[in-house]
């Protein structure tokens, strides 16, 4: 069974501000990356750890610092779980 990690509180508000930064809405970082703007929504209320198609997409798109990208990979998970944005329909 797969473990659910709990993301850093700290991750949520260091989005926010990276996407806020970059200019850019949920719905248009979500269209950046692929994701939908309702999962935008929960990592930046970190309720959720993306996977790592997701972080390395967000790192990319909002053009994290060193020390922003290291925090976001580091919770990053492999297995998305079925329901993750990053999975395609067979």
């Amino acid at each position: 069974m797969r473990e659910r990690r709990t993301p850093p509180e700290e991750l949520g508000p260091m989005l926010r501000a990276a996407r806020k930064r970059a200019g850019l809405s949920q719905s248009q970082l979500g269209t950046a990356t692929g994701i939908r703007r309702a999962y935008v929504h929960k990592l930046e209320h970190s309720e959720r750890c993306p996977s790592l198609a997701v972080a390395e997409a967000l790192t990319t798109a909002l053009a994290l610092d060193v020390d922003e990208a290291a925090l976001l990979l580091g919770c990053a998970v492999e297995d998305a779980g079925r329901n993750h944005p990053a999975r395609t329909a067979a």
